[in-house]
């Protein structure tokens, strides 16, 4: 993984995947202005974090005008004793854009296009936006672009969530966010089951990383066995600040399928209500329940456009990608539009998580349906 380094101790082992300050990671969106007129128009907004970068990768796309406090290039004017010098200075253009790339591991999204206003006109030019860099978006609005800012502004009412999967020997932690469950750091005893003061060096360790990832934040203490009951004991009796925002919560396993299983058993809902990771993960487990049981699901554009003309679609399940790349291609925006219309739920998955990586294998769409269709 991108990032990723290890430092050996003693007999532990402690991966990090990043070096994100998390204080800044748990800030929200905030929008300065709105000038709308039948979804046409200008918002200026001010991402505060990863999430709300991950939001504007969606938001964001080619042919809208962008405008920033950005870094160009001038040529410094040639004389006859000194080479011809270029430096970058900060200046605020406007860039129709062409593309957009999510950098989760340098924390910024980057913003490519054409320059519309300001000096080099028709000039390509790259917008590096990162937290606290204020943009406006000037285009035409679509419904889910403007459920997403309003989503990533109420996210700051949210509890935050840090996940630790844990059993003897081995335990990883994971950040909650908007688009799924971050893997912050593992850690590992080399030498099997700990025990004695070997086994307080690791759950040490552990009570470190969190003192990191954890700092403002809910915690869920999860794993099999009753090695997550002796962890919390620790923290009582060595770092009880960090064990009142704590609560245990029962797994068959640890790491990456720990969390999955976590959000499935609803525990991080009943901290974030209606927690959107949580939803796409009991909506998923709803579809596949369906395809596999009673019929009452599709899956693949054909089937789900089948399903729609019976009026049988209850939720529409589209992956985030699908989405962006069907409005390249054709005009995905009426069908949704026209499904809302039928009462028809519309839930957009994210592609960073594993209910939207299922979804994109099941062709990018599907359909919870109000009854089956033969």
């Amino acid at each position: 993984m991108t990032g990723e380094t290890s430092t050996h101790f003693s007999s532990l082992k402690i991966n990090r995947y990043h070096y994100l300050p998390l204080s800044l990671s748990y800030r929200y969106m905030r929008v300065i202005k709105r000038r709308l007129k039948r979804r046409e128009g200008e918002i200026s907004l001010i991402p505060e974090s990863l999430d709300d970068l991950w939001h504007l990768k969606y938001v964001i796309e080619p042919g809208d005008l962008v405008f920033a406090l950005t870094k160009r290039r001038v040529e410094a004017p040639k004389d006859k004793i000194r080479p011809e010098k270029v430096e970058k200075k900060p200046m605020r253009l406007g860039i129709s854009v062409m593309e957009t790339e999510f950098h989760k591991f340098s924390n910024r999204l980057r913003v490519r296009g054409t320059i519309e206003q300001g000096i080099d006109l028709g000039s390509y030019h790259t917008i590096n936006v990162e937290p606290n860099t204020k943009i406006s978006i000037i285009k035409s609005w679509r419904n889910d672009q403007l459920k997403r800012i309003n989503e990533a502004v109420r996210a700051s009412t949210h509890p935050r969530v840090v996940i630790v999967a844990i059993e003897e020997g081995e335990a990883s932690i994971g950040i909650v966010r908007q688009y799924g469950v971050e893997e912050s750091a593992t850690i590992r005893c080399s030498s099997g089951k700990g025990e004695g003061g070997l086994r307080n060096e690791f759950f040490g360790e552990v009570t470190h990383q969190l003192e990191f990832a954890a700092k403002d934040a809910q915690m869920i203490i999860a794993g099999p066995g009753f090695t997550k009951e002796d962890f919390l004991v620790f923290l009582k009796q060595n770092k009880p600040e960090l064990a009142e925002k704590a609560v245990l919560e029962s797994t068959s396993s640890i790491g990456i399928s720990s969390f999955q299983e976590v959000l499935r058993r609803g525990a991080v809902d009943r901290m974030v209500k209606e927690a959107h990771i949580t939803k796409e993960a009991k909506l998923m487990e709803s579809l596949l329940e369906g395809i596999a049981k009673d019929g009452k699901a599709a899956y693949g554009m054909d089937e789900v456009r089948r399903a729609f003309n019976y009026g049988a679609i209850e939720t529409l399940l589209i992956a985030d990608e699908t989405l962006r790349e069907a409005r390249e291609k054709e005009d995905i925006d009426q069908f949704l539009m026209n499904v809302e219309s039928a009462k028809g739920k519309i839930v957009v998955f994210s592609t960073e998580f594993e209910p939207g990586q299922r979804l994109r294998s099941l062709g990018g769409i599907a359909a919870l349906l109000r009854f089956k269709i033969e």
